[in-house]
């Protein structure tokens, strides 16, 4: 098993479609990459404790690539604007991706450089080596599986979740 801290604007997109991939055995919405020592929701929304809101997904190789794991994230959030997802705006929301190893590192950069002829803009998602990760409150973990009606996993999340099926159907379930 295997897994990856990734942060791409609000974590509740990223799991949406984590949580639908075949192979992945658990998404966890957390927060990293900061100077506060135990931040909660509202402390890293107001964006003065330096962490992001980011996903741990752990997956099984043997069923899922990491290539196909790091191209859905690169797919499902616009990794050229800098601190900005739509309207999430603030550092909380950047992309970023927080290696474990040297390898993970690797990995990374390469997914940055075989991703980046799919965008016009240059790729800004920042690497950086995994700090503490804190684990998101309880009605952060599988937000859309919990609310699929809200507003916000109307409007956002299912283009995501569509955009995601259109591309990465034989990875996903149902």
């Amino acid at each position: 098993m295997k897994t990856f801290v990734l942060g791409g604007g609000c974590f509740w997109c990223l799991d949406a479609v984590y949580q639908k991939t075949k192979g992945v055995s658990s998404v966890v919405s957390g927060y990293t990459g900061g100077h506060e020592r135990d931040p909660d929701y509202y402390s890293v929304c107001s964006g003065t404790t330096g962490h992001a809101e980011v996903v741990a997904v752990t997956f099984d190789e043997e069923e899922v690539p990491a290539e196909i794991v790091l191209d859905m994230f690169f797919a499902l959030h616009d990794p050229t604007t800098l601190n900005r997802q739509g309207y999430d705006v603030g550092t909380q929301y950047r992309s970023s991706m927080f290696y474990q190893t040297t390898e993970e590192k690797i990995l990374f950069e390469e997914a940055i450089e075989r991703n980046q002829s799919l965008w016009a803009h240059p790729i800004v998602t920042e690497v950086s080596r995994l700090p503490m990760f804190h684990v998101a409150e309880d009605i952060h973990q599988d937000y859309y599986g919990k609310f699929p009606e809200q507003g916000y996993c109307q409007v956002i999340i299912n283009p995501k979740l569509a955009k995601a099926r259109k591309y990465y159907s034989a990875w996903l379930n149902a």
